[in-house]
């Protein structure tokens, strides 16, 4: 894959979970994997479901991120470890790192998200450009 041959709307979407907006993640995603009918939807879709467990997380909702964690990474279980430049297997440890006071169930009182272990999605090879806001 070339570094420019990446979506715009995987790099923006890239772009919201990276700052910490992770709905706004999901809808971009969701636009994206909306249109796409190939083998990279249901990539997209384990993306979408990885920053909708973080947005529910974030909202105190465990159930509803431990769902979302575990089908999202089914989905991208499919896929080879770095697929369209994300390194999934090093991803997912991370968001598991940060979800995990809320992964057992039921999770425990007081259980929260650990922001500070989110992962940063980086990819390999990086793209040309930037998307924009």
């Amino acid at each position: 894959m070339t570094t420019d041959a990446y979506d715009p709307r995987y790099l923006a979407g890239i772009a919201h979970f990276n700052r910490g907006e992770f709905f706004e993640a999901h809808e971009v995603w969701e636009d994206l994997w909306h249109d796409t009918a190939g083998p990279d939807r249901r990539f997209f879709q384990g993306l979408i479901q990885a920053a909708v467990a973080v947005y529910h997380a974030g909202n105190g909702n465990a159930r509803g991120a431990r769902r979302l964690f575990h089908s999202g990474r089914r989905y991208m279980s499919a896929y080879p470890p770095c697929h369209l430049g994300l390194d999934a297997p090093a991803f997912w440890a991370a968001l598991e790192a940060a979800l995990a006071e809320l992964l057992p169930d039921p999770a425990p009182a007081g259980a929260r998200l650990r922001a500070d272990r989110l992962p940063t999605i980086a990819l390999t090879p990086g793209p040309t450009t930037r998307p924009g806001p």
